[in-house]
């Protein structure tokens, strides 16, 4: 153990050992395993210490031990059940768990106790979302920017809400606005960029740079570009983010997927176009576009067995998928 580690424990256990058992002596400069150290101490002396066991339930939860944080937040529930922090704690953590239904049960009750918590309210619209309850999330993070006009949270998210519901008019309004009060904040540069995209709007750009400025190894963003580059017949600078995407993220099967597609039908290089798809297979087996589009190269090569080979892959991923059904008719 570090000798800094060894002084900083060693200072927490003889204040607790001195007779102060609440968790005054931590501060969020205390790395997480020094704050369970002293935590751990500190409730063996108090073990029905409601206070100290939800403090430990969220740092349990910051190391990912979810399970020993669910232990804690319902013991500390059981000694405290109308305290809404920890109710919020428990969100979290069945969250974190997978548990949806638990972590919302936990909000109606935060709820119910609070009904004006704007960081409930906020919950629950973020979890109303994540349903698909696009109206019941509306109207709760409408309660919250109902007492705070600005809240980055609950704007980004009803500006996600109306890009969902096509309503693309007030999801560029709020973004925008998310924008111009938070132009530190990437994602809404992001999201601004990506609807300016889907309406071949050259304004894509400056949002999409943007964002990438603030985040320059945001891969999602480089590929959100890249796309608009080749939507746009700009193969170049595709290419180059395209290569950029993979440089940090060689898994990505978009990323060879398109360069496949450029390879394929802007140079019309088959080998080249045969390679990346290739290596979008690989990268995932499942990806029926490149499939269908390899055997279009090979096609293209005259191989007609291992154009039907690859038609027959994508048709046994869907049955209906046009290409590869266009294909097989080609290839027979």
């Amino acid at each position: 153990m570090p000798i800094l580690r060894i002084l900083m424990t060693a200072a927490l256990i003889a204040a607790i050992a001195s007779g102060c058992s609440q968790p005054q002596e931590l501060n969020d400069s205390m790395p997480d395993s020094v704050k369970l150290e002293a935590l751990d101490i500190n409730i063996e002396r108090n073990p029905d210490d409601h206070e100290l066991l939800a403090a430990r339930a969220r740092v349990l939860l910051n190391l990912g031990r979810v399970n020993e944080a669910a232990a804690d937040i319902d013991k500390a529930l059981r000694l405290a059940p109308e305290t809404v922090e920890y109710l919020l704690l428990k969100a979290d953590i069945c969250f974190r768990n997978g548990d949806v239904k638990g972590s919302y049960n936990a909000l109606e009750q935060a709820e119910a106790l609070n009904p004006e918590s704007q960081e409930v309210q906020l919950k629950l619209g973020e979890i109303t979302y994540y349903n698909h309850d696009y109206d019941r999330a509306m109207a709760h993070l409408t309660k919250v920017t109902e007492k705070d006009a600005n809240n980055r949270t609950a704007l980004f998210m009803k500006g996600f809400i109306y890009k969902e519901k096509g309503d693309t008019a007030n999801a560029v309004q709020l973004f925008r606005r998310v924008c111009d009060k938070f132009p530190d904040y990437a994602p809404s540069f992001e999201q601004l960029g990506v609807l300016y995209a889907e309406l071949g709007d050259n304004m894509a750009l400056e949002y999409l740079g943007t964002a990438l400025q603030l985040e320059p190894n945001n891969t999602n963003v480089m590929y959100a570009l890249a796309l608009f580059y080749q939507d746009h017949d700009d193969m170049e600078k595709a290419e180059s983010l395209y290569r950029q995407i993979l440089d940090l993220k060689p898994e990505s099967a978009d990323a060879w997927h398109n360069m496949g597609w450029i390879e394929l039908f802007f140079y019309h290089n088959l080998d080249r176009a045969i390679e990346f798809f290739t290596k979008a297979i690989e990268a995932n087996s499942g990806y029926i576009e490149a499939y269908a589009n390899r055997g279009i190269a090979y096609e293209n090569k005259g191989d007609r067995q291992k154009a039907k080979a690859d038609f027959e892959a994508a048709l046994s991923l869907n049955a209906a998928y046009q290409p590869a059904v266009e294909g097989m008719k080609r290839v027979k």
